[in-house]
């Protein structure tokens, strides 16, 4: 059983992924991360993007995984405190949109998937990793709310920025997400939309839950 949630920055994903997952007692597949891991690997070795040859080069050489309590590995080392950080959310729709990374990062979360039932998030879980998914939600969220859950992300992480400013950069990423070439951020035809602006964690995992068991039962009756 493969559920896709797909959304833009700040919506929800994440966080309702994995308390899906747990309700399910199913794996949870955190792409999001993945690709904040490559982008970390990148920004750490210089690597310019342009550079196609260096860019396949870093691929082969480089390896993403999960621990065994789901923290994101980066050639074996546990980079999930370092994932999050306003550096690497600047930096992770320029990589997430290079053709190559793409196509390397699908490979292994089908790879994954294939061999367990998963909870997958990201931003085209439902149209381009996972077509045929039965089970597809996209999430989305007013863009002030979206700023300030990022907000309390990242005064955790230590960091401070303005609202104004966190606003500006979650509409820079939507666009970029948007309006990329390769597998760009659309809502699949058969997603159930959620918008998550006046919902707690707990009510979007609920109606989710409660969307696939009613598929599930309605399917058996």
């Amino acid at each position: 059983m493969i559920i896709a949630i797909d959304g833009p920055a700040a919506s929800g994903k994440s966080t309702t992924a994995q308390g899906v997952a747990q309700r399910l007692g199913i794996m949870y597949l955190n792409t999001g991360a993945m690709y904040r891991a490559m982008t970390l690997g990148i920004v750490e070795s210089g690597l310019d993007l342009e550079d196609i040859d260096a860019v396949q080069g870093f691929i082969a050489d480089t390896v993403i995984g999960f621990g065994e309590n789901n923290q994101i590995l980066l050639n074996g080392n546990n980079v999930s405190a370092k994932v999050h950080s306003s550096a690497i959310s600047d930096k992770v729709s320029a990589v997430s949109a290079v053709p190559d990374i793409r196509k390397a990062m699908v490979q292994v979360q089908r790879e994954i998937a294939s061999k367990n039932d998963c909870v997958l998030e990201g931003r085209d879980i439902g149209t381009v990793v996972f077509p045929e998914a039965k089970f597809k939600f996209f999430l989305v969220a007013d863009v002030a709310v979206r700023a300030a859950r990022r907000m309390k992300d990242l005064e955790a992480l230590g960091e401070s920025w303005s609202l104004d400013e966190l606003i500006k950069d979650i509409l820079r990423r939507d666009e970029l997400d948007s309006t990329r070439s390769h597998s760009p951020l659309v809502r699949a035809d058969d997603a159930i939309p959620i918008d998550t602006s006046h919902l707690t964690i707990d009510e979007t995992i609920e109606k989710i839950v409660n969307k696939i068991t009613k598929i599930k039962n309605e399917e058996t009756s």
